[in-house]
């Protein structure tokens, strides 16, 4: 894919997120960083937080259930490279990539999960606040 395709898609994606396909509020997304595990596991979406690199620092209930995976087994584990390969792309990886370089990353896009199982449609949501250390994966499941 190239580049300039790329860009496009991501410019695409930061202007998703600010229209009506945001599906984590603002309140929410300011108060995600003090949640307990249980109160990641008590919400309706997948939650996934990762450092810099991509490895799993937590990863909800939600997203567990759906993604079919034992979540102890993951957290620790690089999410684009081990735990979900169908995303080591210059859509997805590229714009995680680009936001951490940035240090600030607010993009929604829709997305086909493919890696053991079925292509399941999903839209993603990446988010970095510009103070914030920690980089999120929300996920809203069809």
């Amino acid at each position: 894919m190239s580049d300039q395709l790329v860009q496009k898609v991501q410019k695409q994606a930061e202007l998703f997120a600010k229209s009506d396909m945001r599906f984590v509020s603002d309140e929410l997304i300011q108060k995600i960083q003090t949640f307990t595990a249980k109160e990641l596991d008590d919400l309706d979406f997948g939650i996934i937080s990762l450092d810099d690199k991509g490895n799993i620092k937590a990863f909800n209930e939600y997203e567990a259930t759906k993604a079919n995976v034992d979540r102890d087994s993951v957290i620790g584990k690089n999410f684009f490279i081990d735990v979900a390969p169908c995303t080591n792309n210059q859509i997805f990886y590229g714009s995680f990539k680009r936001g951490v370089e940035e240090r600030k990353m607010d993009m929604i896009f829709p997305y086909t999960f493919t890696y053991k199982m079925k292509p399941t449609p999903v839209k993603i949501h990446l988010y970095r606040g510009p103070a914030r250390p920690n980089n999120w994966v929300f996920v809203k499941w069809n």
